[in-house]
């Protein structure tokens, strides 16, 4: 009897030892990684605080026709800020291809331009120049077809928030009137689209919306935090949000999913993981890692045509974000990421005294080689 109740005792033990704990299952994979002494990912954890990084890792298996997602967070918080820069292109891109499947007159390859600009182009264009090389211009000129309102109301309607998108990119204009689209209808006849008018934004109230020690207005040095409650706001969990569903709709409910069509997605994939040479860029100033830091940031090399890195990366104010889905053909490994650190050493903002190549690119680099790595070896 004795020799019963503890085998029952010690079967007991060793199911509760061998119980997975939820903080393990939350980090347990970016832990290793973010704890090792590999120099590039130690220079940003020995200083955690000042880079301010946040990363979520998301498995992805298959089984049955059905692919499931188990995420990875590391410090995620969308109420701690951070500057998003230029991701916030890939939902405003998605969102003018939701807005041309409304409009039975234009299409992909309709040419316009707008009104003061001398560029002419198509949106099948600028879709690629956004991804390409980030163009801040491209991008722009979708704010100018969509409107602000448009663009946050389809995003939260289908479940990608939180998030504000307001400011254009490259430019000091803070006008939420856009300017009329002229529309090339056929050679000899354009059309004006109305502009539109959306709602002035409220200052955010988030956690880190000050930051640093002083910035650069013009020439002057202010000695204050810079306060970045009037810019854009587009946090990790969003960015997620939003890469999951262009890339597994299935996974989605029809409300939650952007209606696309088969020319739209095969475009939009092909124009966020084609690297800038394969598009006619000059590869010595744009080369494969420009605008994909996971794995690839670091080096110039060419990026193997069996890797592919459907990806939104962003820079500016000292803050690097990339949001990529990862595959593999080769070796049948598929994962997603996405990942954001600061690096202003001096505190200083609009100095253009930033460490992204010393410390940020590196890594992120190298934050994608390790999961990568991990990838490889797990079943």
């Amino acid at each position: 009897m004795l020799k019963k109740v503890a085998l029952i005792i010690t079967t007991l033990l060793l199911s509760i030892s061998c119980a997975p704990q939820k903080q393990e299952k939350i980090s347990a994979p970016l832990d290793a990684i973010l704890t090792s002494d590999v120099p590039k990912i130690k220079k940003v954890m020995d200083n955690l605080e000042q880079h301010e990084v946040q990363i979520r890792y998301t498995q992805i298996d298959r089984k049955d026709d059905q692919v499931y997602f188990t995420d990875f967070d590391f410090q995620v918080d969308s109420s701690n800020y951070f500057y998003p820069a230029s991701t916030v292109k890939f939902p405003t891109a998605v969102v003018a291809l939701t807005r041309l499947n409304q409009m039975d007159s234009l299409n992909l390859n309709t040419r316009f331009y707008v009104e003061g600009d001398s560029i002419e182009t198509t949106f099948s264009e600028v879709i690629s120049q956004i991804f390409a090389v980030s163009d801040n211009d491209a991008n722009n000129r979708l704010i100018e077809f969509l409107g602000q309102d448009t663009i946050n109301s389809v995003l939260k309607r289908k479940g990608v928030a939180p998030v504000r998108i307001w400011q254009r990119l490259g430019i000091d204009n803070d006008n939420t009137t856009t300017k009329p689209l002229i529309i090339y209808e056929n050679d000899s006849t354009v059309r004006m689209l109305s502009k539109h008018i959306s709602s002035y934004p409220k200052p955010l109230e988030l956690k880190n919306i000050l930051k640093g020690e002083g910035f650069y207005e013009e020439e002057d040095l202010m000695v204050e935090a810079f306060d970045f409650s009037m810019k854009n706001y587009y946090p990790i969990e969003a960015q997620d949000a939003l890469l999951k569903r262009i890339m597994f709709p299935e996974n989605f409910t029809p409300e939650e999913r952007f209606h696309l069509s088969k020319e739209q997605r095969e475009i939009l994939l092909n124009a966020m993981h084609t690297v800038p040479r394969k598009v006619g860029y000059d590869k010595s100033e744009y080369y494969d890692g420009y605008c994909k830091f996971f794995m690839y940031g670091d080096t110039k090399s060419n990026i193997p045509d069996t890797i592919e890195i459907y990806n939104k990366v962003g820079f500016a104010y000292g803050t690097l974000t990339d949001c990529a889905y990862i595959k593999d053909t080769k070796n049948n490994v598929e994962f997603m990421v996405t990942a954001t650190l600061l690096v202003n050493e001096n505190g200083i903002f609009n100095d253009d005294t930033y460490e992204y190549e010393e410390v940020g690119i590196p890594f992120l680099a190298e934050l994608g080689r390790q999961l990568y790595d991990f990838e490889l070896n797990r079943k």
